[in-house]
């Protein structure tokens, strides 16, 4: 099993061991752009053309919410691309 598989099965298994590096390679790799927080917060915004944004605060641990709106996105992902 590739990591990107490992990682994906993590996400949809809602691993509450997961961190903020790990939704963010995914988000990347499924074709989201990051934009950097502004005035000193730490939330971070995916945005991907079709798809409601994805706004995730760079924290240890991951909240369980986060987690979730990231395996929402990967469900569509996996959708589109069978």
């Amino acid at each position: 099993m590739s990591q990107w598989d490992k990682l994906i099965a993590d996400i949809l298994a809602e691993n509450k061991n997961l961190r903020f590096d790990d939704l963010r390679k995914a988000l990347l790799k499924m074709g989201y752009t990051m934009e950097q927080p502004r005035g000193g917060s730490s939330h971070y915004t995916f945005r991907k053309p079709g798809c409601p944004p994805i706004t995730i605060p760079k924290q240890q641990p991951m909240n369980r919410a986060y987690i979730e709106l990231v395996a929402e996105a990967v469900r569509q992902y996996l959708e589109e691309d069978a």
